[in-house]
């Protein structure tokens, strides 16, 4: 980051950067947000009949973003990936807390974070309402908060034998975005260019969320890779599953790859946030029409299958073949925050 002539304290740097734009989006979230930034606590005021659903999640520079990434992006992405997590449970933003650490009080920096966050806060009708700043590596924490009606929500215990296995867009294209920055795979600049905002600027199906609530038996968001994700809908549900690999939805991009990588960078690249979700075969048709409603490809698969053993079993097919148990758990190793 650029050097800062006159240091900022850490109240100047709230005022000037967060504290005016949390103020303005609070101003027009009606009655729901008591109090914003400012005090000890943000207070929320939820309607009767009401749930909060609230998450957090970190990105470190150096394990989740590259050290020159642009700020606008960053700070798009950081809440971003926050309500994609809402969206999973189906619930509709009400407001997020924002605890960053700095190297160093950046104005240019500063000034694109901040307007990146808040173009994606507007855009949720998600206001900031608090956090913390310091100085040191450059970490961001979010916690994001949402509402959903009681007894709403959706979990990622509800999965049942006989239901169907969807997830929404397209699984890969961030793996393959990542591939090509680290130079693992040739890509020319627009092949690039084409794909790249879904690894710097992922969309939070909040829609999608929120219309899945009577639908949707057990859901979550892809962020480290959609079959190791779909293991925790296994894991909690107790339940079992059958993936047809060759129904992963793929882009173009992503389709003119060998076989081998589709399949890798499908089934376990991460960083996707879309939904993966079940649902009774009786909801298929409503479904459809809510794919339609959204303009958002949603692609059936898999079937959750019964389960008698005390760890979850995935088998994977391809073209109808079964995969052996090497080649599945090649595929189901996700992102390990703590690997090296």
């Amino acid at each position: 980051m650029n050097s800062e002539s006159s240091p900022l304290g850490e109240f100047d740097l709230i005022q000037r950067f967060f504290k005016t734009g949390g103020d303005e989006m609070r101003a027009n979230s009606g009655e729901t947000i008591a109090l914003g930034i400012g005090d000890d606590c943000a207070l929320l005021k939820p309607n009767p009949g009401e749930e909060i659903a609230i998450t957090t999640d970190m990105l470190i520079e150096g394990r989740h973003f590259f050290a020159d990434a642009h700020p606008g992006l960053l700070g798009r992405k950081a809440l971003a990936v926050n309500l994609s997590d809402l969206a999973a449970m189906g619930a509709k933003p009400l407001g997020f807390t924002l605890a960053i650490a700095l190297p160093k009080a950046d104005t240019e920096w500063l000034e694109a974070f901040s307007k990146g966050m808040f173009a994606i806060a507007n855009q949720y009708s998600c206001p900031l309402i608090g956090g913390d700043t310091t100085a040191g590596p450059l970490t961001i924490s979010i916690t994001a908060f949402g509402s959903t009606p009681s007894g709403k929500a959706i979990r990622r215990s509800g999965a049942k034998a006989g239901d169907d296995i969807w997830v929404s867009g397209t699984v890969g294209d961030a793996r393959l975005t990542l591939a090509a920055l680290r130079h693992e795979i040739n890509l020319s600049a627009i092949e690039l260019e084409e794909i790249e905002h879904r690894m710097h600027a992922p969309v939070p199906r909040i829609e999608l969320g929120i219309k899945l609530r009577s639908i949707a038996s057990a859901a979550l968001d892809v962020s480290d890779g959609l079959l190791g994700d779909l293991k925790h809908i296994l894991h909690q549900s107790q339940v079992g599953a059958e993936v047809f690999l060759d129904q992963l939805p793929k882009s173009a991009s992503l389709q003119k790859q060998g076989e081998v990588i589709q399949n890798q960078f499908a089934a376990r690249g991460g960083d996707d946030y879309e939904i993966c979700f079940t649902a009774p075969t009786e909801h298929r048709n409503a479904i459809n029409v809510i794919s339609k409603e959204l303009h958002l490809p949603i692609t059936r698969i898999g079937r959750i299958t019964a389960n008698t053993r005390p760890t979850e079993i995935l088998q994977l097919l391809n073209n109808g073949n079964l995969l052996s148990d090497i080649e599945t758990a090649k595929l189901l190793k996700s992102f390990d925050h703590f690997a090296k």
